[in-house]
C-alpha cells in the first residue's frame, strides 16, 4: 500500500525493524472501515484530530460531542461536526489549506484505540448539519488508512461525566466563562456581548483563572 515513507524506512533499518514493520501494516492496516472499525468509532464520544497548515506545521485538537460523534457514512468516508470554539479555526483552516488528517480514537477504560488517516474538506451547509444540532458545519473525511493500534501504553481512566457544553438537542450549550473574559468583549459578536451581560456580566482574567483551577469554563 505504500504506507511508510523513506524516513519511516531508513528508521525501520536502523533498528533492524523493516520486517516487523511490513508484517504489521499486512496484518492490520486497511484502506476500508470493516467490521472491526465501525463499532469502535460509533461508540466514541471524543476523539483527537491532528491537522497541518500549508508550511508543515502541525496541530492537535481534542474533539468532544455525543456518543457516535463521528458519523461512519460508508465503509471509506467520516464526518464530524464542526462546533463553535475560541475563534481561531486552526483545524478548519488547517483542513481547508491541506486536507490532510489524522483521528485518534480511544477507549482509556478497556484500553484501546484506533487510528485514522484521511484527507478531509470542511462545509457549512453540509446536508448533515441538521444531525448535529449546534454545529456550525461539517467535516468530511475519506479514509486514507485505517488500523488498530497496540494499546500496551495506555494508561486506564474511569470516565466521570460527559462535558455540559455538547450541544443539546436544540443546539443549545452553556455560556462559556472565556467569553466573559473583560479584555476580550470588543473582540466578540453583539450576540455574544448581550448574553455576557444577561447572564451576569464580564468577568477579569484573574476570575476566569480562579474557574479553571475550580474546574469550571
Amino acid at each position: 500500500m505504500d504506507f511508510y515513507t523513506e524516513s519511516q524506512r531508513r528508521m525501520q533499518d536502523q533498528f533492524e525493524q523493516r520486517q516487523l514493520a511490513d508484517s504489521v501494516e499486512a496484518a492490520i492496516v486497511t484502506d476500508r472501515l470493516d467490521g472491526r472499525h465501525r463499532p469502535f468509532i460509533s461508540s466514541r464520544d471524543f476523539f483527537f484530530l491532528s491537522t497541518v497548515n500549508g508550511d508543515g506545521e502541525p496541530t492537535v485538537s481534542y474533539k468532544g460531542g455525543d456518543v457516535g460523534t463521528v458519523t461512519i457514512i460508508d465503509d471509506t468516508t467520516l464526518a464530524f461536526p464542526a462546533y463553535d470554539g475560541n475563534g481561531m479555526f486552526l483545524s478548519i483552516g488547517n483542513i481547508s489549506e491541506t486536507a490532510k488528517i489524522g483521528l485518534l480514537f480511544i477507549d482509556f477504560e478497556t484500553p484501546n484505540r484506533i487510528r485514522v488517516q484521511a484527507t478531509a474538506s470542511f462545509s457549512a451547509d453540509d446536508e448533515l448539519l441538521d444531525a448535529y444540532p449546534g454545529a456550525i458545519g461539517v467535516v468530511r473525511a475519506h479514509v486514507d488508512r485505517v488500523f488498530f493500534n497496540c494499546a500496551r501504553y495506555i494508561h486506564k481512566h474511569h470516565r466521570v461525566e460527559s462535558s455540559r457544553y455538547v450541544p443539546g438537542p436544540d443546539g443549545q450549550q452553556p455560556h462559556p466563562s472565556w467569553k466573559r473574559i473583560d479584555r476580550l468583549q470588543e473582540s466578540l459578536p453583539e450576540a455574544v456581548r448581550a448574553r455576557t451581560s444577561a447572564e451576569g456580566g464580564v468577568i477579569t482574567e484573574q476570575e476566569y483563572g480562579a474557574k479553571l483551577m475550580a474546574g469550571e469554563s
